[in-house]
């Protein structure tokens, strides 16, 4: 069985320490093979922020692929921002906005839908739809085949449709017909699981947004917030990926599964 952490919003610069310490517990337990970090890992993308940040990723246990969020890039410093917007980013987590995670059992293609010229909205752009379609050309059948970004692509509240990456439908259309599984997101710290738009009878890849992890910037009352991933390809079909959501749990201090689904998947 393969296990994902699927992790989003961090915002170092408000994180919470014993939920920080929580989720190092709980990737020492779950022992994933990868840690998809979403985004937003800072607050106000401050050097001292990364490395916090930093330090955090390398005590997961794990290899971490991660992503930009609109909050790394400087929102204040106006000349770093327009200069060098990704530097601070790029000297923690390398110049590589979009990296690749391949094994035996997993693709995992990161996609930057962060702009420096924008404040907090995101964009999916041609070039990128066709990169991530000829990784996902190239999956074999064995692999589940995850897209990592920062915003989403489908809203489960109206208010949402605002935060939506720009180019999206375009996006998620190219991405299923070429074997997108799932679509991971973050951004606006709702987690829930939703079905993309297929030309099939029946649903076959899926939208999984996280909350936000370990920072104080909660919506709505919900606690603190990651995504397991669990995938066994060939154990069964039709072939299907278990989603668990593990909440923090804040009289017990530590993470606990609260919800699960369990999304069919494609395969020929």
């Amino acid at each position: 069985m393969t296990v994902i952490l699927h992790v989003s919003d961090t915002h170092f610069g408000t994180e919470q320490q014993s939920v920080a310490e929580a989720l190092l517990a709980l990737a020492r337990t779950a022992r994933p093979e990868v840690v998809l970090l979403g985004g937003d890992i800072t607050q106000r993308a401050r050097g001292s922020q990364f490395d916090r940040a930093r330090r955090f990723a390398d005590a997961l246990g794990a290899p971490v692929l991660a992503v930009p969020g609109n909050h790394d890039i400087p929102l204040f410093n106006l000349a770093v921002r327009v200069l060098d917007p990704y530097g601070p980013y790029r000297r923690a987590f390398g110049s590589n906005r979009e990296p690749v995670h391949a094994s035996d059992t997993v693709l995992a293609i990161g996609v930057d839908s962060t702009r420096a010229y924008r404040h907090k909205h995101g964009t999916v752009s041609e070039r990128q739809v066709r990169r991530v379609s000829e990784w996902l050309s190239g999956a074999r059948p064995e692999q589940i085949r995850i897209i990592l970004m920062h915003h989403p692509v489908v809203a489960k509240e109206e208010r949402d449709n605002a935060n939506l990456a720009r180019g999206h439908e375009y996006a998620v259309r190219a991405w299923t017909q070429a074997g997108a599984d799932l679509i991971l997101g973050g951004h606006i710290h709702l987690p829930y699981v939703a079905a993309l738009p297929t030309d099939r009878d029946a649903p076959t890849a899926w939208a999984v947004q996280a909350g936000t992890a370990i920072s104080v910037r909660r919506r709505g009352g919900l606690p603190n917030s990651v995504n397991l991933l669990h995938w066994q390809p060939g154990a069964a079909r039709p072939a299907s990926c278990l989603v668990e959501r593990w909440d923090f749990i804040a009289r017990r201090a530590r993470f606990e599964p609260t919800a699960e689904a369990r999304l069919a998947l494609a395969r020929d």
